[in-house]
């Protein structure tokens, strides 16, 4: 389907724009005047507004008195984001009554529908529109973000079956997307539990548990050292606990040096942050670069089999990292990030990561101290992590538990992207899905169905006859406002004078 013109409709549609076929409105300006008042009402923002859900988690409340009714939304209102990402602008939701009472903000434009037009098909047409950046065209782009204007809005063309045809493209639609919905629940229930089954599969096999024949042996914790253990997990016949700094020597990494990247003769090289260490895995799509001293480099220099740890951020993501396999050459670290060298034969990287990403991440969050937004861990504390040693008599049970422990996540990482590659599919369909209701395709057309170009002229009727009530109701109160306001007209000269007013002598002329 085109952008404009007849070409492209389907026979018996029309084309209008957005402000022909219903009413735009931008929502109440947020200030601090009305934090507080007598009239707190709940009102919702973009945070509250995804494609056709309106999230009702976080309400926030401010005062409305005297404007409530301008802005309560009613059911059937569509609600636009004026401000997003780039390829998100312009999403729609639908109002359907929940929460009742509720108004909205100027970071949202609620459509109204018009005479003659379904509510659910207008949100098909954003949708569309949203999904196939048409929306995206029409905004202007700052930095990061993308806003729509009510203006630009309103001449964004809008296609008009008539109006039987837009209730059965609407229930079709949404009765094919209510299937996909289901299997896309499907699909991430599957994806969530196959996360856990990774973290036991990680915590079985740190530990030696993970296909043994023996049983499991309670754990005997290292001495305590001014941290907090509690439960230790049960471990594999011969497997001992010592403190991380028994067998790893730990380190942060350097501080960026503002002043010192204007030096060209120090090298620049590439340094991991902690948005590259991810949980049991490394993110290396985007590396920075730093001009760090030759001795810097020596030091922090990253070695295959260095074990990366985060220092800082959300409370349940702190450790959270993974092994470095000499991926980038002279490669070092920030100092948001611990790397553990493991001594060798202590025990193997990977079993010692596999720990911290899994069975450690309680361990992490208690020992971690919590500030104004952010958690941390100090590098103190983190050589105090008890961790699993395998017996130290045979390398083959390491290699085993490695071996058994690669077998097990190999598997669930397919099945993981199988059910990311059907949660893609499905995306995939539902643009499909509202190309076919565009196209004609989607439902049978009925010819004996209005046009839409007759319904289009009874609601410009209605608009324009709207428009004239509306001026002819400001008339009057227009005219009373001026009579108001005018000065009070002279005296006629044959009315009698007020006591102290001055009037004016008739003239008379002699011929």
């Amino acid at each position: 389907m085109s952008d404009s013109g007849d070409e492209g409709l389907p026979e018996g549609w029309a084309w209008a724009t957005v402000g022909e076929v219903g009413g735009i409105d931008l929502g109440r300006q947020r200030h601090p005047d009305w934090h507080n008042g007598p009239e707190m009402r709940p009102y919702l923002r973009v945070a509250n507004v995804f494609e056709d859900r309106i999230d009702t988690a976080d309400l926030k409340e401010m005062d409305f008195s005297g404007v409530f009714d301008r802005y309560r939304l009613e059911p059937g209102d569509i609600l636009l984001n004026e401000g997003q990402s780039p390829h998100l602008v312009g999403r729609p939701a639908i109002y359907r009554g929940e929460p009742v009472e509720v108004a909205f903000t100027n970071t949202l434009i609620r459509f109204r529908a018009g005479s003659g037009l379904l509510p659910e098909w207008a949100l098909l047409v954003f949708r569309r529109h949203m999904h196939f950046g048409r929306f995206m065209r029409e905004a202007r782009i700052t930095t990061n973000l993308a806003h729509l204007s009510a203006v630009r809005l309103k001449a964004v063309e809008f296609p008009v079956p008539p109006m039987a045809e837009q209730r059965r493209i609407a229930d079709a639609f949404a009765a094919r997307v209510a299937q996909l919905d289901s299997i896309e629940r499907t699909l991430r229930h599957a994806q969530a539990t196959l996360e856990q089954l990774e973290t036991v599969v990680m915590a079985t096999a740190s530990t030696g548990l993970l296909g043994s024949p023996g049983p499991s042996v309670p754990a005997a914790p290292p001495p305590a050292l001014g941290v907090i253990d509690g439960a230790l997990p049960d471990t594999a016949p011969g497997w001992t606990w010592a403190r991380l700094d028994e067998i790893a020597a730990v380190v942060s990494g350097v501080a960026k040096d503002s002043k010192k990247q204007d030096d060209s003769g120090l090298p620049e090289v590439p340094y991991l942050r902690a948005a590259n260490a991810q949980r049991a895995q490394l993110d290396l799509s985007h590396v920075t670069r730093l001009r760090v001293p030759d001795k810097t480099l020596d030091k922090l220099r990253l070695r295959a089999g260095d074990v990366l740890m985060t220092e800082g951020g959300d409370r349940d993501k702190l450790g959270r990292g993974w092994i470095w396999e000499d991926q980038i050459e002279d490669c070092i670290h920030q100092n948001h990030l611990f790397r553990a060298r493991v001594q060798e034969g202590a025990t193997h990287p990977k079993l010692l990561s596999w720990y911290v990403n899994s069975a450690a991440r309680r361990w992490f969050e208690v020992n971690g101290k919590q500030s104004v937004n952010l958690a941390s861990i100090s590098m103190s504390k983190v050589r105090k992590l008890p961790v699993p040693i395998p017996p130290s008599d045979p390398s083959s049970v390491q290699e085993e538990a490695v071996a058994v422990g690669e077998r097990a996540l190999r598997h669930m990482a397919v099945l993981s992207s199988r059910c990311r590659e059907g949660i893609r599919h499905i995306a995939g369909l539902r643009r499909a899905l509202l190309s076919e209701a565009f196209s004609g395709r989607l439902v049978p057309q009925n010819p004996d169905d209005e046009a839409a170009e007759f319904l289009l002229k009874r609601i410009r009727v209605e608009r324009e006859d709207a428009e004239a009530e509306r001026k002819a109701a400001r008339r009057p109160a227009r005219t009373k406002a001026r009579q108001a306001s005018a000065p009070a007209p002279p005296p006629h000269r044959d009315t009698p004078a007020v006591d102290g007013e001055q009037t004016a002598l008739p003239m008379e002329f002699s011929s």
